[in-house]
């Protein structure tokens, strides 16, 4: 007896199907804050560590110096919704923030 190629002593055919994954990666945003010229700098300072509690003093201070001297810093890079929360909760503290999408 000649087996046919792809059949099994049983007569089945197998079929081996290598599965391609594709994983789409969500897009990403900034979190920026504006220059403030009215809150002091420690106010800004503390109030980005109380909405970003991972930022740590000398990162909040890098981002704060860098909206003071630039116009804008950014805060983080993270999905929609966390970006969305972070940017409102700077604002409801009287900070000026936006977010824009990670190009």
């Amino acid at each position: 007896m000649v087996e046919s190629p792809g059949k099994n002593p049983g007569g089945t055919t197998v079929i081996e199907k290598k599965e391609d994954v594709v994983r789409k990666t969500s897009p990403r945003y900034k979190v920026l804050l504006h220059n403030d010229p009215i809150n002091s700098m420690d106010y800004v300072v503390s109030s980005l560590r109380q909405v970003v509690p991972q930022l740590s003093e000398q990162d909040a201070m890098a981002v704060m110096l860098e909206a003071h001297n630039t116009g804008i810093g950014l805060v983080i890079v993270c999905d929609l919704e966390p970006a969305e929360f972070y940017s409102e909760s700077l604002k409801a503290k009287g900070l000026s923030s936006t977010i824009e999408k990670e190009s």
